[in-house]
């Protein structure tokens, strides 16, 4: 596959780090995704399984799909370079037994570098445990995304339970439902401002919050800053990109966030951690990601002369020729 065209990272984002020649699977980081559902008459498969094939194209060293077990399989043909671990399922709802997946996700806890929970899971009862488990560990950082930001719009005391260190990422509809749940009037100040209201939704969590759309805008509280309207495309307007992007993030955070229960209390400030080896926060993870999501959508566009017709996999395929590009960008000046 051809180099993507001079893209050029703007200059306030960081560096993106160079990988080791000595680096191995586990060097890289080991993202698990927590997604997919089979309650009631419908299937949620393919979200996960993108999120999983995006994480290993941002470079992670190894993906878990943490799916509902008669689905699973499915999830693995999509995405046959990741692990399965089999969430168990009500035979005749296909639901998620909620106390049989908080053991599964205790095990998952401490095999995992970064987790992503969300994409494809649906808002059921056992939905919601997963979420809450989650979200209450703090050992790993977590990125939610999709239903499992809707299942925490619907947990009462949501601020005494949001525990992991976490990058959250509404579109706009989400982001109304988690200022409902937060007890926020109106729609926290969105259609004035999303650089406001993405700021002051992160200031409450006390989190990083991606809020996307035209311009993404990313913000930890105390640091905002939104993508580059020029970079991006129309064609990014399709089911599953959201997916790619949930991927994206979580393997930059799988590679280059601290790892550690003390460095992890340290990717919420605004200073940059001193390891050189693992030098991105939470904040530069997230916005580094949302970047190269949306070079990878200019790419797209570029080579099919087309502003309509992307695959969320294609997108996925082109995020490691936009990562190569800027890093060798950066190393060459």
């Amino acid at each position: 596959m051809s180099q993507p065209e001079s893209i050029q990272l703007p200059s306030e984002l960081p560096h993106l780090p160079v990988r080791p020649r000595e680096g191995h699977k586990g060097t890289f980081g080991t993202v698990a995704i927590v997604g997919g559902s089979c309650a009631g008459a419908s299937r949620m498969i393919g979200a996960p399984a993108l999120a999983a094939t995006s994480a290993l194209r941002a470079g992670a060293g190894l993906a878990k799909l943490v799916m509902p077990a008669p689905i699973l399989s499915a999830g693995l043909t999509i995405c046959p370079s990741a692990t399965g671990i089999p969430l168990a399922a009500d035979e005749t709802s296909g639901e998620i037994i909620s106390h049989e997946a908080a053991c599964t996700l205790d095990a998952v806890f401490a095999a995992a570098t970064v987790l992503a929970i969300g994409p494809g899971m649906g808002t059921s009862d056992g939905a919601q445990a997963a979420t809450l488990r989650v979200i209450q560990q703090e050992e790993l950082p977590v990125v939610v995304d999709a239903d499992a930001l809707n299942c925490m719009s619907m947990t009462k005391g949501l601020l005494h339970d949001l525990h992991a260190a976490a990058v959250l990422t509404p579109h706009p509809g989400e982001f109304l439902r988690l200022c409902a749940g937060l007890g926020l009037k109106g729609d926290g100040g969105l259609s004035k401002s999303r650089e406001d209201a993405c700021r002051d939704m992160a200031m409450r969590l006390g989190q990083v919050v991606v809020l996307k759309g035209a311009g993404t805008v990313v913000s930890d509280g105390l640091r905002t800053w939104s993508c580059p309207l020029d970079v991006g495309s129309p064609c990014m307007a399709t089911a599953g990109t959201g997916d790619v992007l949930t991927g994206v993030i979580a393997g930059l955070i799988a590679q280059f966030c601290p790892t550690t229960q003390h460095m992890l209390l340290k990717v919420r400030a605004p200073h940059m951690p001193a390891n050189p080896a693992r030098p991105l926060d939470l904040f530069d993870a997230a916005r580094l990601g949302v970047w190269i999501h949306a070079a990878a959508g200019s790419e797209w566009a570029r080579r099919h002369h087309a502003s309509g017709g992307l695959l969320a996999l294609e997108l996925a395929d082109l995020v490691p020729g936009v990562m190569e590009s800027i890093r060798g960008a950066r190393s060459a000046t």
